[in-house]
């Protein structure tokens, strides 16, 4: 961390003084991080027609979140990372032996997740306020070393891309010519949805459960307005993703207000700008 705090102290900008205002530091590293790992998933949740998915991952996050509470334990956001990947296996299994569509399933285990985190949060009396933050998020709040697991999640990301990306679009375009081809759909449905999972579940307390599924949905929708190619979907979707979280990040700074709520914002302006250049 010394080596970014170095870098950053050389922007113009008031909070980059050596040795002083570290979190608006480590928050800005950690838009970096995270903002290219929304970009890349981005364009496999909108090319595979799951928008929803990430909004029911985060309700089982949260789900998650009441569970290791209730069981006292001091780090409730590794309890709310093994709910959402539990909760992503159970999906791809329902949805492979269902012939229900992906919205309706996603919507059965979206309700089912906020009841069950609703009902587990209040038992016995207990106040709801207390997971008020995960709502809205608080970016400010990173610690470098959940900035460090996300950096290696978006190694890990980037490999499977790079790797599989041919066996995860043909499965995403159409599922049973992929499968004619020898690939595994299944398996590919079940890592991209645990890379989602992982992703949302360890983002959520700094963006904010209410938005989180805009910064999967938008970059991409966003993207697919310009691009001609499927390299340019995906550049289109990374800058556009970056661009925003450092702009709604500075916005949040300067003005105040939600970070999470602000990269929103500036990602559905970019949309807009998409859009009419692509009707050009």
């Amino acid at each position: 961390m010394s080596l970014w705090y170095a870098l950053v102290d050389l922007l113009p900008f008031e909070w980059a003084v050596p040795g002083e205002m570290l979190f608006m530091k480590n928050a800005l590293l950690a838009v970096l991080v995270i903002t290219p790992l929304f970009g890349i998933l981005s364009t496999m949740v909108v090319h595979s027609r799951m928008s929803f998915f990430s909004d029911a991952l985060g309700h089982s996050a949260f789900t998650g979140m009441a569970i290791g509470a209730l069981f006292g334990s001091r780090e409730p956001a590794w309890a709310a990372v093994l709910f959402a990947v539990l909760f992503a296996l159970l999906f791809n299994v329902v949805r492979r032996r269902s012939a229900l569509a992906s919205d309706t399933v996603i919507g059965v285990f979206s309700s089912t997740a906020v009841a069950l985190g609703i009902f587990l949060s209040t038992l016995n009396g207990r106040s709801f306020t207390r997971f008020n933050a995960l709502l809205v998020g608080d970016i400010l709040s990173v610690e470098p070393a959940k900035v460090g697991l996300l950096a290696l999640i978006l190694l890990v990301v980037v490999a499977l891309w790079l790797v599989s990306f041919n066996q995860l679009m043909l499965s995403a375009v159409h599922p049973a010519l992929a499968d004619s081809r020898g690939v595994r759909v299944f398996w590919q449905e079940t890592v991209f949805s645990i890379a989602i999972a992982v992703v949302v579940t360890l983002s959520m307390t700094w963006v904010g459960l209410l938005v989180i599924n805009s910064l999967l949905v938008l970059p991409a929708a966003a993207a697919r307005n310009a691009a001609r190619n499927m390299g340019q979907y995906h550049l289109f979707s990374v800058l556009g993703a970056v661009g925003a979280g450092i702009a709604g990040l500075m916005t949040s700074y300067y003005v105040g207000g939600s970070a999470g709520a602000a990269v929103t914002l500036y990602l559905a302006v970019w949309f807009a700008i998409t859009f009419f250049i692509g009707k050009k």
